[in-house]
């Protein structure tokens, strides 16, 4: 069978989000159809992926590669392949720059117009934009935010699918993010850096890393630790006083 043809039966029937269908459909087409799209299944080589990944800059190489596993994972267990040759392409280092995100402190200080009363719900409930898009009044009870659904259908995973206390007023999102993000970007902020001002408030609430979290849907405790690792410079200053106290009494 064809590439083209063997992504056009899997893609619908795979057990993921509609976002992650979107953004495979949306690497596939990009980067992998062009080149390989008219190959048979079988016949294609790891050089030729190579051939394919190479040109792309780390993110898309990501991106592209985890499109390629899962193709040859489904093609093995429907035996149009034997082997995944994906499985033996190493995935690309990618450097992050840390993003900027403001504190909270920053935040209930800023009038941010229309958006206020949104974004200050965001930075004080580590909601996703799909998730707080998909809330309603009735997802909130008990003075918790229940969170148990995305605009996509799902949550991103099943950790997800969890409660947080309300902090704040809620109003109803729009399905699209696009005045939020108006309004943030004289601050040189995305909508999505709500979530790292949601977590540094974790971390100087002292809330256990383990609580954060399941309080932010990570399904992985690490993803959280590299935010609480996040450090501003005022905390890097602030530590000359405690360092010193603590020299003194020595």
């Amino acid at each position: 069978m064809k590439l083209d043809q063997f992504w056009d039966f899997i893609l619908p029937i795979l057990p993921v989000t509609k976002k992650t269908k979107e953004n495979y459909s949306g690497a596939y087409r990009r980067n992998i159809s062009k080149p390989l799209g008219d190959m048979e299944v079988k016949e294609i080589s790891k050089n030729q992926m190579l051939a394919v990944l190479d040109p792309l800059k780390p993110q898309n190489q990501m991106q592209t590669l985890m499109v390629m596993r899962v193709i040859w994972r489904e093609a093995i267990n429907r035996g149009e392949a034997e082997e995944n040759p994906a499985k033996l392409i190493r995935c690309p280092k990618i450097h992050v720059k840390p993003q900027k995100f403001l504190t909270w402190e920053e935040i209930k200080e800023i009038d941010f117009g229309r958006q206020t009363k949104r974004i200050r719900f965001l930075a004080l409930h580590g909601l996703r934009y799909g998730e707080a898009a998909a809330l309603t009044r009735d997802d909130i009870s008990d003075g918790m935010v229940h969170i148990n659904k995305s605009k996509y259908g799902s949550t991103k995973t099943p950790s997800g699918i969890r409660s947080v206390p309300l902090l704040s007023e809620f109003e109803p999102f729009p399905t699209v993010q696009v005045a939020i993000a108006h309004a943030l970007r004289p601050y040189g902020v995305t909508v999505h850096s709500l979530r790292k001002t949601y977590a540094y408030t974790l971390k100087k609430s002292q809330i256990h890393i383990t609580t954060a979290a399941r309080m932010m849907g990570h399904s992985n405790p690490m993803i959280t630790l590299k935010i609480y690792t996040q450090v501003l410079d005022s905390e890097i200053r602030d530590s000359q006083n405690a360092i010193r106290g603590y020299i003194d009494a020595v």
